[in-house]
């Protein structure tokens, strides 16, 4: 028989693997597959299981519970209210960057100051929000980067990168080489993002997803389209 819980604490394909493999070493269930994207696990078993039972084979971090079945109309208005409270952080965190590079020099102010300001404070930002998560930033960076996907230390050097990148734009250091690998990097993540969502796959990264929560596929195509816009025109303009 099968039978679904509702699981708290995963944040990472790291951890998808991890209480996947807990659940499958307890006798009688014949297989244990567990959802990062609706924070569920479903259980294939010979018998039915107490949430308790599940509950002792995992670690703390972990909560198990039954799991609800809300009414489909309600759970619907419920799904899309919260993708878009999700991105709310993410536009706040660009309005505030915007701010902030317009701020640095206005007392002589020009676009490609701001832009560079711009460019330099996104990465600083963002690779401090890969750092909160760096050992599971990886495994779900490389479910969207064609990168990532074959080349595996490029999801831990990635991070790194980005704040050489931010430094690069803040100090006005070698602008055209740190402009040509921002189209090339941020390109290539584009592209894998795009091709997620033709394909209509929904990805929560850890890099952001432990402290904002935000619907990867949606919030990186936003943030890498802004880049990309101004890495192009000041690259070739």
């Amino acid at each position: 028989m099968k039978h679904t819980y509702q699981i708290k604490g995963m944040t990472c394909n790291g951890c998808v693997a991890g209480v996947e493999e807990k659940l499958n070493k307890i006798n009688g269930i014949n297989n244990a597959k567990a959802n990062l994207e609706k924070g569920e696990v479903s259980i294939d078993s010979e018998t039915l299981f107490s949430v308790q039972a599940i509950q002792n084979a995992l670690p703390d971090k972990y909560t198990i519970t039954e799991k609800e079945t809300p009414n489909i109309k309600t759970m619907n208005v419920s799904e899309e209210k919260s993708k878009w409270q999700q991105l709310k952080p993410l536009f706040l965190i660009l309005f505030y960057i915007a701010v902030a590079s317009n701020l640095i020099k206005y007392k002589e102010w020009n676009i490609n100051d701001v832009m560079l300001n711009y460019m330099g404070l996104f990465y600083i930002v963002f690779s401090f929000f890969k750092f909160l998560d760096l050992k599971g930033f990886p495994d779900s960076f490389k479910m969207y980067d064609p990168i990532a996907k074959r080349i595996a230390i490029y999801g831990w050097i990635y991070p790194f990168l980005e704040t050489i990148l931010g430094l690069m734009f803040l100090f006005t250091y070698q602008i055209d080489i740190a402009l040509l690998i921002t189209i090339i990097v941020l390109g290539a993540t584009t592209f894998g993002v795009v091709k997620t969502l033709l394909d209509k796959k929904s990805i929560k990264c850890a890099c952001l997803g432990t402290a904002l929560n935000l619907p990867m596929t949606e919030a990186t195509f936003i943030e890498n389209t802004i880049m990309l816009i101004m890495a192009f025109a000041m690259f070739f303009v």
